[in-house]
Formats: structure tokens, C-alpha cells, sequence
């Protein structure tokens, strides 16, 4: 007998429909019911752990009593990771009293059908406690340190998910994770600033004279703008990597990693469309933009698979 599905409450539900603005496509309608629902869980549990880590959790303190964080505790981010992280081991110990939290209840079944290791889970708990300790980032080498911990591992757990991990998927994953989160640094650039983080190398401001108070202006000055298009380039870079993953596999799954790498894609061309002047808001891609770029995807994985 399976286990039964978690009804998430209304903030778990706010978490979930965060999906939607979400860069790529999450756990598309083409795919098969089980997958959608495993990586729906991935994501819920991705998210709310973001979430937690931004101070982004919904009104009323739900996430907090669902760990079992006293009210006074309840704005103390890194409380809230180590009881996210004691409730995240819940998960992995079947004889257990299970988790406490919806999000983290609803993931078990994925856990139990695909066979899914702490590590991936963990990683995501660390870069958010890391944005905690850690606002500057020196070198570029620091940056992917970090994204090893944020962004890879959702990229090994959907590969896990649809049974097709090996050392090279993993591999190529791993670059286009990263260029995805490198992206998504870029067009929150202001966002993150209003947040005390910047994850602009300092060693490329240096290198491009650009201040803490150019990244706070209202637009970008021209050494901004050259700075943002070569960590632009530098994500494009690792997204060459994502056609060959593309072509790699088959049928379906051939299609939601094609959004990924198009997703990526269709954000740096926004990126550019807009003059790398990232400053007064996320540049986003339009739907029939990321359309083209997935057409592009597939076409060349066609290719080179």
C-alpha cells in the first residue's frame, strides 16, 4: 500500500504555488503523475527551506509551530534551519514519530519510491544557513562553492527522481545548476543587496570598478552593465553544457530538462535584452521566448546526442 498523500496547509500551499515564477518549468503537465508529484515535493521542500533562509515564510508563524519553534524563536532564521534540518531527518528514519512539517511529510513518498539520500537535502539546508554567515563572496571559485551546495543538488535529485543519475549526467547537471543560479543571482541583484548579500565575485568589481553604491543606484552605470555581461557569459559558458544532458535522455524527461537549459537561456537573453541594467528589476523572459529557446535546446541535443 502507498502512502497516503499530505494535504498541505494554506502556507505550505503558498509555497507550492511559488512555482509558478519560477524561471523553468517545475514538474510540467507532460510528465507522468509520479514524477510531477516527486518533483513537486522536491520543490516544495527546495523552496520553503529558500524561504526560511530569506525570511520569506508566510504571515502567521505556521512554519515555525510545524517545527516545533516557540513564537519568540519564530524570526530566528538560523532556529528555524536547525529545526527544519532535525525535521528533515524525520524523513529518513521510517520507524520514527515522521516529520512534523506538511512540506516535509508529503516528501516521503518520493523518498521511499526513488530511493533518495540525505545529501542532496542537506546541501540545501547548508547554502541557507551559509546566507546567513556569509553576505560577500571574494572569488568566483567561492561562488560555485556556494552553488555546489545551493543549486546541484536539485539538479542530482531530478535525475534521481527519473532514474537516469550517472557520473557524466551528474556532471553536466551540475554546470547548468549552476548557471542557473548564477542567472538568477543577476537578475536579483537588487533584490539581494536590500537583503546585506552580493554574489558578485568583489575580485570581478574590482577588476570592472564597480562599487556597493553603483549596485544600490536606481540604473546601471556602464561598468555595471560590463560587469553583469561577463558573469553573464561566464553562466552561458556552463549552460553549453545542458544540450548534450538533453540529448542524453529520451521521451518526456528529454523535454523538462530542455525547459531547464531554455529557461537559463531565455533569462540571459532578457538579461541582454534589457542592457545588462539588472538594477530596476529582474529582467524575465516571456513565454514565447522560452518556447524558442526550448525549440533551440532540442534541436541542437538533437545533434549532438
Amino acid at each position: 500500500m502507498g502512502t497516503p498523500r499530505e494535504h498541505p496547509d494554506a502556507a505550505s500551499r503558498s509555497t507550492l504555488d511559488k512555482a509558478a515564477d519560477e524561471n523553468f518549468p517545475v514538474a510540467p503537465f507532460f510528465l507522468p503523475r509520479a514524477w510531477r508529484d516527486d518533483l513537486m515535493a522536491v520543490y516544495g521542500f527546495a523552496r520553503l527551506v529558500d524561504d526560511i533562509g530569506d525570511g520569506d515564510l508566510a504571515l502567521g508563524g505556521a512554519d515555525a509551530r510545524h517545527l516545533g519553534v516557540a513564537p519568540e524563536h519564530a524570526d530566528d532564521r538560523l532556529a528555524l534551519l536547525d529545526a527544519f534540518e532535525a525535521d528533515l531527518a524525520r524523513v529518513f528514519e521510517p520507524g520514527g514519530p515522521g516529520p512534523g512539517h506538511p512540506l516535509l511529510r508529503g516528501l516521503i513518498p518520493a523518498v521511499r519510491r526513488r530511493s533518495l539520500t540525505p545529501e542532496p537535502f542537506l546541501g540545501l539546508v547548508g547554502a541557507n544557513r551559509q546566507d546567513q554567515l556569509v553576505r560577500r563572496y571574494e572569488t568566483y571559485d567561492d561562488l560555485l562553492a556556494y552553488c555546489e551546495l545551493s543549486a546541484n543538488p536539485v539538479g542530482r535529485l531530478v535525475l534521481q527522481i527519473t532514474g537516469t543519475a550517472d557520473p557524466e549526467r551528474i556532471r553536466r547537471s551540475d554546470a547548468v545548476c549552476t548557471a542557473l543560479q548564477i542567472v538568477e543571482h543577476l537578475q536579483d541583484v537588487a533584490e539581494d543587496l536590500r537583503r546585506d548579500r552580493i554574489y558578485l565575485p568583489a575580485e570581478d568589481m574590482k577588476r570592472f570598478r564597480v562599487s556597493e553604491a553603483d549596485l544600490a543606484a536606481a540604473t546601471a552605470n556602464a561598468s555595471v552593465r560590463s560587469l553583469v555581461a561577463y558573469e553573464a557569459e561566464r553562466a552561458r559558458l556552463l549552460l553549453n553544457e545542458g544540450p548534450p544532458l538533453v540529448g542524453s535522455v529520451h521521451g518526456r524527461l528529454r523535454l523538462l530538462l530542455a525547459g531547464f537549459v531554455a529557461g537559463g537561456r531565455a533569462a540571459l537573453a532578457s538579461i541582454a535584452a534589457a542592457g545588462h541594467d539588472v538594477l530596476p528589476g529582474p529582467p524575465r523572459p516571456t513565454k514565447p521566448r522560452l518556447l524558442r529557446e526550448v525549440g533551440a535546446v532540442l534541436r541542437r541535443a538533437h545533434r549532438e546526442g
